[in-house]
């Protein structure tokens, strides 16, 4: 391994920080959410990690939001039921 770090130190590096990054937010995520599931079923487990994320992701866009000045876009889809409505008005 010390072999191919010095031979290949930038991809190394590349490798490192994304994996230190993943292991940062996981970390977020567990101190701001709780390192435990509530729910006993498997498909309720992964949907409760899913809304964990998802609301970490939004706590990330709030505060970029206002510590950074950042104005996100958000994608705005319509879907065809709303799409048909306007139509027959």
């Amino acid at each position: 391994m010390y072999h191919y770090f010095n031979l290949n130190r930038d991809e190394f590096m590349d490798h490192y920080h994304k994996r230190s990054n993943i292991e940062a937010t996981n970390a977020a995520i567990k101190r701001k959410f709780g390192e435990t599931l509530k729910s006993k079923n498997s498909t309720a487990q992964v949907n409760e990690l899913l809304a964990k994320i998802i609301a970490y992701n939004l706590t990330v866009v709030i505060h970029e939001m206002y510590e950074n000045g950042i104005q996100p876009e958000f994608l705005q889809l319509k879907s065809e039921v709303c799409n048909q409505s306007q139509a027959k008005t």
